[in-house]
């Protein structure tokens, strides 16, 4: 990439967009597939199964662990799309409906944020889970396979691949967070801060992170999670309180409705609800492939820290509470910015830029300079928990597998995040022309396939485990 960086470029975009255009509806297929078998076991006699011995209780309070699963699998990506995305689908619905084009937008952005995303996590955390807790394996992904599949090259396939993957997709979390915080500072202030104030942000959220993986999932990971969800909360109800509260609470409860009743023909794309190839490649097939890539790591985080919960729990959990927040969440903000564009009269894209919609957003309300403050915290916090827990996941990897890895691994793996995450926001800024952390996204399309397919072999050993071990009484 430093040497033929365009060269680089290209063919990570061809192979991107081969990726979408020939695999973009297995995508789709199996984002469904996942949320049928996930419900299927969460509510058969398997559901029963705890994550543990029989008497083993939760490791963490339901309130501390939807705070830690929460972070880890969404975290900066609400506030980056918060307004963005429904004002878009909102402007370009994704297909003709009878609904208002307010509740499509909200209906849509759930479906891309909602039940799929967290199934693809909620399979991932199962299965490992499983084999965690129950078989007594070690934290790597592999050791979901392999009491049927021995061979040495396939298994550290499997994890180099799950490395590589994680890496990726922390490098372009960053990347994009620390852009988007920049280009939030450059709003408050009304200045021009470059590319050494995005360096030094890099710095300080990965020497935070490390400290935070040091401390290791009891200490740091878990008070910046529940920091996280408390400081959300405050926003969102702020939000909430200062807007129309009959409209964003009547919107929220029909376009929920709406996506319940649409989740089959929508989540297959069938007839009128298709929004044809070039909306779903440039949307739904990105966000499928985005969660899967992210899915290894969210996944196995889930899992170290659902011990004592059973099967049913763990689903039921992972599925439902988040996806509820997420679907509030966008009601409050869609809700208030449709109502905004509304009283303009006109709209001129001010909500377009993902990177700064958010900001605009709260100019219009009271307190706009400390929301916009608040939120650059957030955004830094997001990103820390993000950070610190890809982290200890990876130095479980690397430390044969260890529930608790050498502090050594946890420092390696901070140090090495921060110098790729560097060297990709220079090299964007040396080459003007090449978006690199574009790059690194459409990569993760790329490095994601091999998953879409190992999903399915993993999630049958697990069947095939449970209906053997005949544990449920």
């Amino acid at each position: 990439m430093f040497f033929a960086t365009e060269a680089s470029y290209n063919a990570i975009e061809t192979a991107s967009l081969w990726v979408r255009n020939y695999f973009g509806y297995f995508y789709l297929y199996l984002g469904f597939g996942c949320v049928l078998a996930l419900l299927l076991v969460a509510f058969s006699k398997y559901g029963k199964l705890k994550l543990g011995k029989p008497n083993t209780k939760p490791e963490y309070s339901l309130w501390s662990w939807i705070a830690m699963l929460y972070s880890a699998g969404m975290g900066s990506g609400i506030l980056l799309r918060a307004v963005q995305e429904p004002v878009f689908m909102q402007q370009n619905p994704p297909f003709i409906s009878n609904l208002s084009n307010e509740t499509l937008a909200l209906e849509f952005t759930f479906y891309q944020w909602g039940i799929t995303a967290w199934a693809f996590y909620g399979l991932f955390a199962v299965v490992v889970g499983y084999a965690l807790h129950v078989k007594k394996k070690k934290v790597r992904i592999s050791a979901t396979i392999e009491d049927y599949l021995s061979n040495k090259g396939v298994k550290n396939s499997v994890d180099v691949i799950t490395i590589i993957t994680t890496v990726f997709g922390l490098i372009a979390a960053i990347g994009l967070g620390t852009t988007q915080i920049n280009g939030g500072l450059n709003h408050v202030f009304n200045a021009d801060f470059g590319i050494t104030t995005t360096i030094i942000l890099c710095v300080l959220i990965s020497t935070i992170a490390c400290y935070s993986a040091w401390q290791g999932v009891n200490k740091g990971i878990k008070i910046f999670s529940k920091l996280n969800i408390i400081v959300t909360l405050i926003i969102l109800l702020f939000i909430f309180f200062t807007s129309d509260t009959k409209e964003i609470l009547v919107s929220f409860i029909t376009a929920t409705y709406h996506y319940i009743i649409d989740f089959i023909p929508i989540s297959l794309a069938l007839g009128d609800y298709n929004p044809g190839l070039e909306f779903l490649t440039g949307w739904t097939f990105y966000y499928w492939a985005f969660w899967l890539a992210w899915a290894p790591f969210t996944g196995i985080f889930i899992a170290r820290i659902s011990k004592g919960r059973t099967i049913r729990q763990l689903l039921l959990g992972v599925l439902i509470i988040p996806s509820i927040g997420t679907f509030f969440w966008f009601s409050v903000f869609g809700t208030s910015a449709f109502n905004l564009i509304e009283t303009w009269g006109t709209y001129n894209n001010e909500f377009g830029n993902v990177f700064s919609s958010i900001f605009v957003f709260f100019e219009q309300y009271p307190f706009a300079t400390v929301l916009n403050v608040t939120s650059i915290f957030l955004l830094i916090s997001f990103l820390i928990t993000s950070v610190d827990s890809a982290v200890f996941v990876l130095s479980m990897f690397t430390d044969k597998g260890s529930k608790n890895p050498n502090k050594t691994h946890r420092v390696i793996w901070s140090v090495f995040i921060l110098l790729a995450t560097i060297a990709l926001i220079l090299l964007g800024n040396i080459k003007a022309n090449i978006n690199v952390l574009e790059a690194v996204q459409r990569l993760l399309i790329i490095t994601s396939l091999p998953f879409a397919f190992f999903i399915l072999v993993m999630f049958f050993f697990f069947l095939k485990d449970v209906y053997k071990k005949g544990e449920l009484k």
